[in-house]
């Protein structure tokens, strides 16, 4: 069990308003274990416990590239996309952590009980919940909050109109965190939620480099003596290393506004990373 006071309980819970008073561990998972699943990166998959087929296969696939990257990967343990994302980590040799809306020794609900004990093993099952505590409907949006705040940014594969994958992402949204949303076909329930969220400026997530821009990484194209750089500056880095392209079209694939995107050009500038053309386009500096 780990409490606020304790300097290993995860830093990004104390953004907050409400943080857990505890957080328990499933043995064989250690705080020392937890800290290292939890180093940056790390994001938050989410979506219907109702998926659909290729919803799954998407999140399966989505969460073994970004744990191939190195990213960890946060999620509830619920049918569907959260098992789905879980899976794919695991099976990417990744770094998972799971959050239940129970007693961390509890298996709910029974048919990821198997996926549970791997995660345990391999990674960690954690809840607020002291251990027996049984589910109920209002513990999973509390549970919620803890998956956003323990990532990034949050992503959501798929959603239907009343979801709690939206719950997550309003929760992300709240604590700073960027969100994005799988784009889905508008007569396809799964799909209501995410292109609500679309609609609302999230992110679109189209695959694993969508999600690394957002980190702030560049996907493949990193390089060991780029500087420090703030995460506005690194993102648009990451989108014209993979592709140039006018300002404009740079600023949406960055996901910057007009203010943060010129600052942004200012430090890449400043560190003679980027320069401009004379038809005035950004271009990489070598």
């Amino acid at each position: 069990m780990l409490v606020p006071e304790d300097t290993r309980y995860p830093a990004r819970l104390r953004d907050l308003e409400r943080p857990p008073a505890a957080l328990h561990l499933r043995r064989p998972a250690s705080p020392e274990r937890l800290a290292v699943l939890l180093a940056e990166p790390v994001v938050a998959v989410v979506g219907s416990r109702e998926a659909t087929a290729e919803g799954r296969a998407f999140a399966h696939r989505l969460a073994a590239e970004l744990a191939g990257a190195g990213v960890g990967v946060v999620s509830g343990l619920a049918r569907g996309i959260d098992a789905a994302a879980h899976a794919g980590t695991l099976a990417r040799g990744g770094r998972t952590v799971a959050v239940l809306g129970c007693g961390a020794d509890r298996d709910y609900p029974p048919a990821t009980a198997h996926l549970a004990a791997v995660i345990a093993r391999e990674g960690a099952v954690v809840s607020e919940y002291a251990p027996g505590t049984p589910p109920a409907p209002f513990r999973f949006p509390e549970r919620n909050r803890i998956v956003a705040a323990l990532a990034q940014c949050t992503v959501v594969v798929e959603a239907q109109a009343r979801s709690g994958a939206l719950i997550t992402a309003r929760l992300a949204l709240e604590l700073g965190r960027d969100v994005l949303a799988v784009p889905g076909a508008p007569w396809q329930p799964t799909a209501a939620g995410t292109l609500a969220l679309l609609r609302d400026g999230a992110h679109p997530c189209l695959g694993a480099a969508d999600v690394l821009v957002a980190l702030g990484l560049d996907p493949g194209r990193a390089r060991p003596d780029d500087p420090a750089l703030a995460l506005e500056a690194r993102r648009l880095l990451a989108c014209l290393r993979r592709e140039e392209g006018s300002d404009l079209v740079l600023a949406r694939r960055a996901g910057l506004g007009d203010a943060a995107f010129a600052e942004a050009v200012i430090a890449l500038t400043a560190a003679r990373l980027v320069v401009r053309r004379p038809d005035g386009r950004l271009v990489p500096n070598g």
